[in-house]
């Protein structure tokens, strides 16, 4: 593979899906081969010490812009020339296609001979708008491969970009590592900590926002709880729709089944999906198709552990779900049909089991990370 300059406004220590997928991808390249230009994560002391030691431990190098959001602007675009020329790099990776993907045309005067741009959710919602769509056909156009999460995303951005970008288009979705998320991954003393052991436990590990689908899980707990009384929903994660989650919990009447961890350290994640017995998160799309679920990797990551999903149908997010084999996928924003099948899974042992581990072998067939990178490998 040909050196490459990987350019991103999404990459770690800033936290957030996209940007680990980029990690995990650019640790599986050669990290000689590896130029990795993107945005600084915060100006504050404490976002710069973070953002330095990150940096110091990547086994590529990485450069940081000086702003906390990288754009196609005349600087930043002169800036990737530059990087492009001083480490001879032959090929470009736009971590996110839209809007750093304009700067394709640029970099290919500079002498980049592949560019490869990947699509998330967000262009899918860029696909619905006029102005917008005119500035993924011209992405499209100067790229030779924008790559898609799944057939959701694929189908929407296909319809904004010419009939020959569209045909170059090729699948690289975000992968999951099944030797971290697994079935013995530590939910036990999940569980006891959380005074859970022996309770049967709805998880969901996500970003506390509207999109997610927890306060629809919430709503579902009644029902729930009417079928299986001693049920508790564990709430994995932060976000700014905490205090409105924890209001409703308390109008709707099942506070005392209802936990909310909080923030949770990465390292711990793959614990906390382990200490429930059915994974949910019924996912709607909102503001008009601009806010959609683009994939749904907490999906494949509950699989790997060992567990049946419950996912809504926003965006990608069935792409993540064999339905009625994995899991099953429900409409968005509807309690009664997520609290339905959420009870039926934990009534019944045998059918946890067997979706639990038909979606953990359908992660090891198709979800693995070294699949995946040897993918991107051919791309670049």
């Amino acid at each position: 593979m040909h050196k490459t300059l990987i350019v991103t406004n999404d990459f770690p220590p800033r936290p957030g899906g996209i940007q680990a997928f980029l990690h995990n991808m650019a640790l599986r390249l050669d990290p000689d081969r590896v130029v990795v230009y993107a945005s600084t994560w915060k100006h504050s002391a404490e976002g710069r010490e973070a953002t330095a030691a990150f940096d110091a431990e990547q086994p590529f190098q990485v450069v940081r812009d000086r702003t906390t959001m990288l754009l196609p602007t005349p600087r930043a675009t002169r800036r990737a020339v530059g990087l492009l020329r001083e480490h001879g790099c032959e090929s470009v990776w736009f971590g996110a296609a839209a809007p750093l993907g304009l700067m394709g045309p640029a970099l290919r005067r500079a002498g980049a001979r592949r560019i490869v741009a990947t699509t998330h959710g967000h262009e899918a919602g860029w696909a619905q708008l006029p102005a917008a769509r005119q500035l993924l056909r011209r992405i499209g156009e100067g790229t030779d491969t924008l790559t898609y999460l799944g057939e959701y995303t694929r189908s929407r951005i296909a319809s904004a970009v010419t009939d020959r970008a569209a045909a170059r288009m090729v699948q690289l979705p975000p992968g999951v590592d099944e030797k971290t998320f697994h079935p013995a991954s530590g939910g036990d003393e999940v569980r006891a900590r959380l005074g859970l052991t022996d309770r049967p436990v709805v998880v969901c590990v996500s970003r506390l926002v509207p999109r997610k689908g927890q306060d629809t899980l919430i709503e579902a707990m009644p029902r729930i709880l009417a079928a299986v009384p001693d049920a508790v929903l564990l709430i994995v994660g932060g976000g700014p729709y905490e205090a409105d989650l924890r209001a409703l919990a308390a109008a709707t009447g099942v506070a005392s089944s209802v936990v909310f961890t909080g923030a949770v350290p990465w390292s711990e994640l793959p614990a906390h999906y382990g200490a429930g017995d059915v994974f949910a998160m019924p996912c709607r799309t909102r503001r008009g198709g601009l806010d959609v679920e683009g994939l749904g990797i907490v999906y494949l990551e509950a699989s790997a552990t060992g567990l049946p999903v419950v996912a809504g149908d926003s965006g990608g997010a069935p792409d993540a779900v064999l339905d009625g084999e994995t899991g099953w996928v429900v409409r968005g924003g509807e309690p009664e049909e997520a609290a339905d099948r959420i009870a039926a899974l934990l009534q019944d042992p045998d059918l946890r089991a067997g979706m639990g581990e038909r979606g953990r072998a359908w992660v090891e067939e198709k979800w693995r990370w070294d699949l995946l990178a040897d993918r991107l490998r051919e791309l670049l």
